[in-house]
């Protein structure tokens, strides 16, 4: 095999890859990223067995053919070379050799029919979708998802797609997020889980306008541009996440996002550091947030402006989860929904969108007896 390429295409493509290379692998050819010729274009893939990355990059091909190469070495040569061209000579030993006009580097390489095999996902349901559409479906949920082995399902964002509008959920038992996009639609109704990993990558490797994403029973395929992630479904029931949002809430609370924000975050500093707990207070047109701190002595308060005209409220919460539901909801303004103390509270953005509806739920924290 014998191709030339730029080092900072050939960079590019592996950097986009290289996430899907264990750092601890059980089987060496995992190391290696698979070096394939196809159709004048360098076919770059990378595995754990769980998550299949696929990168095509533009290449002069002199000699076709196929080589499993070491990923983490040839990366960190790469990197450190300005944008010259690579001149890569692979023997029927698999001994690479490759050059620059300010070198010569050698490595070993591995058949490339030792390399995994990758799932094709010929047949499959189809769902088209804009990249930035997908990407904030994403960015909305992927916060909330488990990271307890022991619940494996809410370990990554349930996927519930339909012919007319589709749903993206995420839960970790504290904190809920429900994002529906009518944008995004599905051949037919499908629904299935996707591991945080694999949503991980897509956002750091999925770059063109569209988004085509193929679901098999056990797999999903993103495909992007050049760029290509298959990941393993996670085969468990979700849960019945729906039995858990309240719908009987009766108090309302319309407030600044901004201001919310920088005074939870502020406040929370004064927070215990095991708790994080801070208590919101509710008034007529008044919030008042506070947190103590008795192991360190410390305690703060503040109170800013809203829109609340029911009954008095004290409910307390964590102050991350709180704060990161509070950040992750578009608009000037944020609207709570609450019941009682020891009942979860809504959070949406004030103002509604067309396009897509988003639903926040944060599970309250038992005050503590300080007054």
């Amino acid at each position: 095999m014998k191709f030339s390429v730029s080092s900072s295409e050939l960079n590019k493509g592996l950097s986009a890859v290289i996430g899907a290379v264990p750092s601890k692998a059980t089987l060496p050819i995992l190391e290696t990223i698979l070096f394939q010729s196809e159709e004048g274009k360098l076919k770059l893939t990378a595995t754990d067995l769980e998550i299949s990355i696929i990168e095509y990059i533009e290449a002069e091909i002199e000699e076709e053919g196929a080589v499993a190469i070491p990923a983490r070495r040839l990366l960190e040569t790469l990197r450190q070379l300005p944008n010259i061209p690579v001149f890569f000579d692979v023997d029927e030993r698999k001994n690479i050799n490759f050059r620059t006009d300010k070198g010569t580097y050698k490595l070993v390489g591995d058949d490339a029919d030792e390399f995994p095999e990758v799932p094709s996902l010929e047949d499959g349901t189809e769902i088209k979708a804009s990249t930035e559409a997908l990407s904030k479906a994403i960015n909305k949920t992927l916060f909330a998802v488990s990271s307890d082995d022991l619940r494996p399902a809410m370990m990554g964002v349930y996927f519930k797609m339909g012919t007319d509008e589709s749903k993206f959920v995420a839960t970790d038992g504290y904190r809920l997020v429900e994002y529906t996009n009518r944008d995004i639609k599905a051949s037919n109704d499908i629904e299935f889980i996707v591991p945080d990993k694999a949503l991980s990558l897509i956002q750091k490797t999925s770059h063109a306008e569209s988004c085509e994403v193929t679901v098999t029973n056990d797999h999903a395929r993103f495909k992007s541009g050049n760029n290509i992630v298959i990941t393993r479904l996670i085969n468990e029931q979700y849960p019945n996440y729906d039995s858990v949002i309240p719908r009987d809430n009766d108090k309302f609370l319309t407030i600044s996002r901004e201001q919310m924000i920088a005074t939870v975050r502020r406040v929370a500093v004064f927070s215990s550091s095991t708790t994080r707990q801070i208590r919101l207070q509710l008034e007529k047109d008044k919030l008042t947030i506070r947190a103590e701190d008795l192991d360190m002595s410390s305690e703060a308060k503040e109170t800013i402006e809203c829109d609340y005209s029911s009954e008095g409220l004290e409910i307390g919460f964590n102050a991350k989860y709180l704060g990161d539901v509070i950040s992750n909801i578009d608009g000037d303004e944020v609207s709570f929904e609450f019941s009682s103390p020891n009942r979860a509270g809504i959070v949406r953005p004030s103002e509604k969108d067309e396009s897509e509806d988003i639903l926040m739920v944060v599970m309250p924290v038992m005050l503590n007896s300080y007054s």
